[in-house]
């Protein structure tokens, strides 16, 4: 594997879960490609860590789908799965609608500003075309109401699957289409406002089941031939 320069060196605080971070983001963002075998001792000597965070980290994220590996065979970085993005997806934009729900009656003056603010930041980010600034801004959008809902269960699983489904993401932050995702945050934030829990949770439910564009529909199986 390629190692990528410039990498900063980690705190020991918090460590399991900030080599896994690391390394759930280069899957995301690409810098581990799709196919790409990955060792730990690289991986270790890339993060400046030992080899332990690492293969603890690679455990978690086989467990997700980033990661294939088997038994007396390489690791290596899976490639996407368009029926386990579809999966995944649908939980998504479920829980996010459940997060935008339970959440507009306890959010602050504040943590509407904290969402408007956020999307500014990501309208100048897909305005100059940093895929990666818009999917962090998109991130601290909507984090305030996953966190301000306080459900556990909710965060658990969008933690666990949102990875999945940012591989593809990227491609609509890339696009024309990640305007489209501009106005809706707009809308968003101003049901929010309002106090109104119907209309947030079904633009939080829009804003997410637009990614369903991205991914394919299955093809149908090959009609098998008869034997005459």
């Amino acid at each position: 594997m390629p190692i990528p320069p410039g990498a900063a060196p980690i705190r020991t605080s918090l460590l399991r879960d900030t080599v896994h971070d690391r390394l759930r983001d280069a899957i995301v963002d690409g810098t581990l490609a799709p196919g790409e075998v990955v060792r730990d001792t690289e991986l270790a000597s890339w993060l400046g860590v030992s080899r332990t965070p690492v293969r603890e980290a690679l455990l978690r994220l086989g467990e997700t789908g980033l990661v294939r590996a088997a038994p007396g065979r390489s690791t290596v970085v899976a490639e996407i799965d368009l029926d386990e993005v579809r999966e995944a997806h649908a939980v998504v934009v479920a829980m996010h609608r459940l997060a935008v729900s339970e959440a507009v009656a306890r959010l602050t003056d504040e943590d509407v500003e904290r969402m408007r603010e956020a999307n500014i930041r990501f309208a100048d980010a897909i305005g100059a075309h940093d895929t990666a600034a818009a999917l962090v801004a998109d991130d601290d959008f909507h984090a305030v109401a996953v966190d301000v809902a306080g459900n556990r269960a909710v965060a658990s699983v969008l933690a666990q699957l949102t990875p999945v489904v940012r591989r593809l993401e990227r491609r609509r932050f890339a696009s024309l289409a990640a305007a489209e995702s501009v106005a809706l945050h707009d809308r968003l934030v101003e049901a929010c406002a309002a106090r109104d829990a119907d209309a947030a949770a079904e633009v939080a439910f829009r804003t997410w089941q637009t990614l369903a564009d991205l991914i394919p529909d299955p093809q149908p199986d090959e009609p098998t031939q008869e034997n005459p």
